[in-house]
């Protein structure tokens, strides 16, 4: 690995960073200690920076010469609702609460950026740092761009990176277009007429309706969409009744639909509503859906995605980059700066797991995993990644 000696040198100090944060999590817009950490650790390092932008987003500025050119580097903040198993001295002082996605270690990947590029500035342009709060579940990206990120801080392109367990360290992944999947859920719930169980004729079932609207939902992945779209439709959750011998007044269903496409997404969303609204009636129920749209697709520009792979390779050679690698179903807030702006999202390896001190939980390093904690090795390769895609950005004609 290619990596910035400086950067490799601060290794002990970027961790100490990490741990601190790791140790004192926080969840969506409550990121306060977090963003303080990070503010204070720019300002002494005499960057200047902007706070507020999300509730508790920051903002840090490194402008050199006199080009108008500007790009975004963003990290996310914020911890998940997990208990921690791991009991190492930084794990979690806060009871359920976890970094347990690794957002501690892209706060200091992009913090080791940051004071290298404060330092050795070469590049003409200016650097965004972007710092963001509530990736898991809070739209912390949407709402920094409601307060206006990119009105405050034009960039002509925006990019972001997210750590990849079982992947191995020292290699990096992305392609063009779909990356991430849209994430959405939905309620569909069936109303009918209660009844003794022992006289259904007397009421109207809207168990039954449940599960027939439950199997027909399935048609529109295996038939109404094309086959080559890929989408999953997961029904999670069926709820009905208090006990045996009534037939309930209403039941409902939940679940998930993940697209790679607004497109395909439009399709399945009213397919459901006809499916479950004619069902209902066929069987004589009613149905309401509601249907919650929560992140788009990340969908990277071809050209910036280049552009990284490019950076990549440079870094780590040709044989530890995949540059069309499979997208996941898993979704990602940073797909609202993409829909503003062209840019890129891409995955570092984070090891198997073998990297965790003694203490650990005995889940696996996974995402999400109560188990889970970020490898430190990747501070100096993140941080050296960020470098050299700013100063190739800038290096490249506009």
């Amino acid at each position: 690995m290619k990596l910035i000696p400086e950067i490799d040198a601060a290794r002990g100090e970027i961790q100490t960073i990490r741990r601190d944060i790791h140790a004192h999590p926080e969840l969506c817009f409550e990121e306060k200690r977090t963003a303080d950490v990070v503010a204070n650790t720019l300002t002494q390092w005499g960057i200047p920076i902007h706070r507020g932008l999300g509730k508790t987003g920051v903002v840090g500025i490194i402008k050199q010469g006199s080009s108008d050119r500007a790009i975004g580097l963003r990290a996310d903040m914020d911890a998940l609702p997990i208990r921690e198993a791991n009991t190492f001295e930084h794990a979690s002082k806060h009871e359920g609460k976890m970094h347990a996605c690794g957002h501690d270690g892209h706060t200091a990947m992009l913090l080791a950026a940051a004071q290298y590029l404060q330092k050795h500035r070469h590049f003409d342009g200016t650097v965004y740092l972007i710092f963001q709060p509530a990736e898991e579940g809070g739209g912390g990206a949407r709402e920094m761009i409601k307060d206006g990120l990119f009105e405050r801080f034009p960039m002509q392109a925006v990019f972001g990176m997210h750590n990849w367990p079982g992947v191995p360290t020292g290699t990096f992944a992305v392609t063009p277009g779909p990356m991430m999947a849209s994430s959405n859920e939905f309620k569909i719930t069936l109303r009918g007429k209660g009844t003794h169980a022992g006289i259904p004729n007397a009421g109207i079932d809207p168990v039954i309706a449940a599960v027939q609207v439950a199997q027909a939902l399935q048609s529109i992945i295996t038939r109404n969409k094309r086959p080559i779209d890929a989408a999953v439709l997961s029904i999670t959750q069926i709820h009905a009744g208090d006990t045996t011998n009534v037939v309930p007044d209403l039941a409902w269903l939940g679940g998930t639909v993940r697209t790679f496409s607004i497109e395909v997404l439009d399709l399945i969303e009213t397919r459901m509503r006809e499916i479950a609204e004619f069902v209902a009636k066929g069987l004589g129920c009613s149905a309401e859906i509601e249907f919650l749209r929560n992140y788009p697709p990340t969908i990277n520009d071809p050209g910036m995605a280049a552009l990284c792979a490019d950076v990549m390779r440079e870094l780590v050679g040709n044989e530890n980059v995949n540059d069309k690698v499979e997208p996941t179903m898993g979704a990602e807030d940073f797909s609202f700066m993409l829909l503003e702006k062209p840019g890129a999202y891409v995955f570092i390896g984070n090891g198997d797991g073998t990297h965790r001190d003694m203490g650990h939980g005995l889940g696996p390093c996974n995402l999400h995993n109560a188990s889970y904690d970020f490898n430190d090795d990747l501070l100096p390769l993140g941080g050296t990644y960020w470098v050299k895609l700013v100063e190739t950005y800038f290096g490249r004609r506009a």
